[in-house]
């Protein structure tokens, strides 16, 4: 038997968060093993596979590969570019405050990436006490190392966030958190596609559980997170309704199936037989997120569609499609999960008919003119002008 390639783990900073890289040579036997891995994912720019650096991801690696290939963790040891020098109380203290968050029942997202931030700002100014601590050592981290990095404006947001949290897990600080203030989120537009774009995406996608999952995702409004965790016991066929449990904000809401969708859901299940989840890997359990990005690029390139599309474009789609087709932006909010209705008023400003409807001042200066002298041949903008 041909001898596999050998793993190298290294640690990373990526995102904003600590991540374990798995790096190896092309093999479909190793690539098929880490797929079935929770949470793994291939990142094109890493080129690498990557989870999210803690003790559990680092033990299910460990114990998928370590009897069948060599694991070169020598890099393991080794401290990104951003070395943190912590004390044992400074370590002590960044638990506690791990703990506390986890007992405010955030997500482990938002804990890891709130620690993180809170530990980098006690790193840097590790030789003042936090007692002594005040906004403008809030500045200076800012000032010196966000801008370093070149984290974004959402990024900065977040260590704000953290640092308020912080402030009332640990008051003795001089840091005044009615004088901190997040930057402006930006407000881009999010990237929609005709439906036309849409339909043509679907047909182009060959696979029935891939067409499936595409399908889903549009019909239903989903995110990626949701759709992956995703469960049979979620669809009521006879209802036309699908539950999505514990979605962003852990928030439960109903979507309406399409009945469209019926058929394919229906000729897909009897094809793939899933046993828990919606959509399930090799070893039955959660299907991989970067399998649906890959797939999906395909499928686009297929379609003749050049703009950057993500699953989540799919999602700010169905919103406006929504509301191009009359739904009050209240039920869209509703059905999208939102808690917040300016979230879900992004989307007024994408929405084409009415926008359409809006005659352009050119066309109008030129309707006048040609109304003023109708003896004459219209204007017309190749031409006469």
């Amino acid at each position: 038997m041909k001898k596999l390639p050998t793993i190298f783990l290294e640690r990373k900073e990526y995102k904003k968060i600590p991540v374990l890289l798995v790096k190896f040579d092309y093999n479909n036997n190793l690539i098929n093993l880490i797929r079935k891995i929770p949470d793994a994912t291939w990142s094109r720019t890493l080129k690498s596979w990557y989870f999210k650096d803690n003790k559990e991801n680092l033990d299910l690696v460990l114990k998928t590969f370590k009897a069948i290939t060599n694991i070169d963790s020598s890099k393991l040891s080794q401290k990104n570019n951003f070395k943190r020098n912590l004390t044992e109380d400074q370590k002590q203290l960044l638990n506690n405050f791990y703990l506390y968050l986890k007992g405010k029942r955030y997500s482990q997202s938002t804990i890891q990436t709130y620690t993180f931030f809170v530990a980098d700002f006690i790193n840097f100014n590790t030789k003042t006490i936090l007692e002594e601590l005040t906004n403008r050592h809030v500045e200076l981290f800012i000032e010196r190392v966000f801008i370093e990095r070149n984290y974004s404006v959402s990024s900065q947001r977040q260590f704000i966030s953290a640092l308020k949290i912080f402030i009332n897990f640990y008051p003795s600080t001089k840091i005044n958190d009615l004088v901190l203030e997040r930057p402006k989120k930006s407000r881009k537009l999010p990237n929609v596609l005709s439906q036309e774009e849409i339909l043509e995406i679907i047909r182009c996608t060959q696979n029935l559980k891939h067409k499936a999952i595409l399908a889903l995702i549009y019909s239903c409004g989903l995110r990626i997170s949701e759709l992956i965790n995703l469960k049979l016991v979620d669809f009521h066929i006879e209802r036309k309704q699908l539950i999505i449990k514990n979605g962003k904000g852990r928030k439960d809401r109903y979507v309406s199936l399409a009945d469209s969708f019926l058929p394919l859901l229906s000729n897909y299940y009897h094809s793939y037989k899933p046993k828990n989840y919606f959509v399930e890997g090799l070893n039955g359990g959660k299907y991989s997120t970067e399998s649906v990005r890959q797939f999906l690029r395909k499928s686009c390139k297929k379609a003749g569609i050049k703009k950057v599309v993500t699953p989540h474009t799919l999602r700010h789609s169905y919103a406006t499609h929504l509301l191009e087709n009359g739904v009050d932006i209240r039920y869209i909010q509703s059905l999208l999960g939102h808690s917040k209705p300016e979230t879900t008023m992004i989307y007024t400003h994408v929405k084409r008919k009415d926008l359409m409807q809006i005659q352009n001042p050119l066309d109008i200066a030129l309707k006048k003119l040609n109304d003023i002298d109708k003896d004459k041949e219209n204007l017309l903008l190749s031409r006469n002008i």
